[in-house]
């Protein structure tokens, strides 16, 4: 069967509005409810909501890579019971009975496996980034391709999976190379749309490194195209980001494409 690809070079700027709060390279400040005063953790503060129709500020995107964490490990521990609790519910909504041997405690199982899914919300960039960009004299590009990815679509909540390749030309500083695979994972643990996905990862290396140019590519199956609606089993999605040279010099450009393709 020929494989329909969709294909999407370049994304553009997403605008940025929400009642609970403003949103960081796609991180919800105020997304998570903190426990009130007196159960020993402080509130974190909340950056105010952008006006509708508003752009982030260039400084807050150059920060958005050091946001705190919306998650910790206490959260996930406070919540898992009324996790548990709304999968109960849906499967009663199914018309099964949770009460039934094989159901017991499928609702704890699934609860600590969404918050697996979503563990990129407990780790932050910074963590990541600090230990491992190092001064090195080297402008030729560097391309770690085939990262296995695993996601959640948001619209869905199905997975989305497939593979990231990642170039970048440094600009006297590298980072290691296992790093690229972990940014991958901070972002892809979360609910996404690959367009953001793929924004995201390319800016966070832009961030921290300041290199010359970045190119990511996603190429990814959702289940909620091949399990459900159109059910078209061997679709797949393109998504690519290229920043500086990658994006105005199409020699570079070419050079990155023809090699994550070899």
């Amino acid at each position: 069967m020929e494989h329909a690809k969709q294909t999407k070079y370049g994304s553009s700027e997403r605008k940025d509005a929400g009642d609970s709060g403003s949103v960081l390279n796609g991180h919800f400040d105020g997304m998570v409810k903190r426990p009130a005063a007196g159960t020993g953790r402080s509130a974190a503060p909340q950056a105010p909501a952008a006006e509708p129709g508003s752009h982030r500020s260039a400084a807050s995107v150059m920060e958005s890579w050091k946001e705190d964490r919306t998650r910790s490990v206490e959260d996930n521990e406070m919540s898992l019971p009324s996790l548990a609790a709304a999968y109960t519910t849906i499967l009663r909504g199914l018309g099964e009975d949770p009460q039934r041997q094989g159901l017991l405690k499928t609702p704890w199982r699934a609860a600590t496996a969404m918050q697996f899914f979503t563990k990129g919300y407990q780790e932050k960039i910074i963590d990541v980034m600090n230990d491992a960009i190092f001064d090195e004299d080297h402008d030729e590009m560097v391309i770690v391709k085939d990262i296995d990815m695993f996601s959640m679509c948001e619209h869905h909540l199905v997975p989305i999976f497939g593979r990231v390749h990642i170039g970048y030309l440094p600009n006297k500083r590298v980072l290691g190379l296992s790093k690229l695979a972990r940014i991958v994972e901070i972002y892809s643990r979360r609910l996404q749309v690959q367009e953001r996905l793929t924004k995201q990862i390319a800016v966070a290396i832009t961030e921290a490194l300041h290199p010359t140019g970045v190119g990511v590519v996603i190429e990814a199956t959702h289940m909620c195209m091949v399990m459900r609606g159109v059910q078209k089993m061997n679709s797949k999605t393109v998504t690519s980001t290229m920043l500086g040279v990658f994006r105005e010099d199409p020699k570079t450009r070419d050079e990155f494409l023809t090699l994550i393709r070899s």
